[in-house]
C-alpha cells in the first residue's frame, strides 16, 4: 500500500509515522506512506497556502491551487493508481472499523488535512473522493486525524502485527467492544486475575470472553445492539443469554 499525505504542516506528521506499528510497517517494504508539504506547490515570494474567506467570517481558508496542482501531481505520476483521495474533516463519515477494514484493501490513498477553517469548495467538489471524520469534535488541523488514519489501516494490512488474529479479536471487528485482558502476574498487591483465564480450559475461556464483551458493550456501548448495529452482535446476545439461562438452570 502507498499512503501520500498532503499537509501543510510536515513536521506535526513527522514523529507519528516513525514510531511502532507504522514504522516497522514501513521498514518491512509493506506500506510507503510520503509527506507532502503543501508550501511547495504555493506561489509567491510567501509561498502562501491560505487567505482570507470570501463573505468574510473569521478563520483562514487552504488555498485551491496549491492543493489542486499537489493532488493532480499524485493523480499523474508514475505510482500505483490512487483508490482514494480523502480529505479529514469534521462534517465527513464518521471513521469506524468496517471503514477501516475496507479501506485496508486500497493500494494507495491520498489523505489532505486540512487546516485553519477548512479548504476551498472546489477542491472538495472536484478532487476529492471520500470525506472522513474522526469524530463529533473539531480539532486544530486534519494532521492528527490523518495519522489517526493511517494507524488503523495499516495495522490490518497483512503481515504488519506480529499474530495475525491479533487485529481480528479487536473491539468493533465483530460489533462488539473487547473483553477485558490480563497478563502476569497472576497476582498484583492482592488483586487476582478471574480463575477461567488460568483454567487451560479454551471452550470457557472463549465463553467468558464472549459474554464479557456482551455486557460491556451493552452497558458502554448499547447502540451497536441496538437497529443499525451489528446484526451477527445481536444474534449473539440473544445465544449467550440462553446459554446463561441454560446453565442456571442446570445448577
Amino acid at each position: 500500500m502507498r499512503i501520500d499525505l498532503i499537509t501543510a504542516l510536515p513536521d506535526l506528521c513527522a514523529s507519528p509515522l516513525r514510531q511502532s506499528i507504522v514504522q516497522r510497517a514501513q521498514d518491512k517494504g509493506l506500506v510507503d506512506i510520503r509527506v507532502h508539504d503543501l508550501r511547495q506547490f504555493a506561489t509567491g515570494k510567501h509561498r502562501q497556502v491560505d487567505d482570507y474567506p470570501f463573505g468574510g467570517g473569521a478563520g483562514m481558508v487552504l488555498k485551491p491551487e496549491p492543493l489542486f496542482d499537489c493532488i493532480q501531481s499524485l493523480l499523474d505520476d508514475d505510482g500505483p493508481a490512487v483508490d482514494e483521495v480523502i480529505f479529514l474533516t469534521p462534517d465527513g463519515e464518521v471513521l469506524d472499523q468496517p471503514m477501516v477494514n475496507r479501506l485496508s484493501m486500497a493500494g494507495r490513498m491520498i489523505l489532505v488535512a486540512g487546516h485553519y477553517k477548512g479548504i476551498d469548495q472546489r477542491v472538495r467538489d472536484h478532487l476529492i473522493t471520500r470525506e472522513i471524520s474522526i469524530g463529533d469534535y473539531v480539532l486544530s488541523g486534519g494532521e492528527l486525524p490523518a495519522m489517526v488514519l493511517v494507524d488503523s489501516v495499516v495495522r490490518l494490512i497483512p503481515g504488519v502485527l506480529g499474530d495475525a488474529g491479533s487485529a481480528l479479536s479487536d473491539s468493533f471487528q465483530d460489533g462488539l467492544l473487547d473483553a477485558p485482558v490480563y497478563t502476569r502476574p497472576a497476582d498484583f498487591r492482592g488483586i487476582g486475575v478471574p480463575d477461567v483465564l488460568l483454567s487451560g480450559d479454551h471452550g470457557k475461556v472463549a465463553q467468558w470472553r464472549e459474554t464479557q464483551k456482551l455486557e460491556k458493550t451493552r452497558l458502554r456501548r448499547p447502540d451497536l445492539l441496538e437497529d443499525g448495529g451489528s446484526t451477527a452482535a445481536r444474534r449473539r446476545t440473544t445465544k449467550t443469554a440462553g446459554q446463561q439461562s441454560a446453565a442456571a438452570e442446570t445448577n
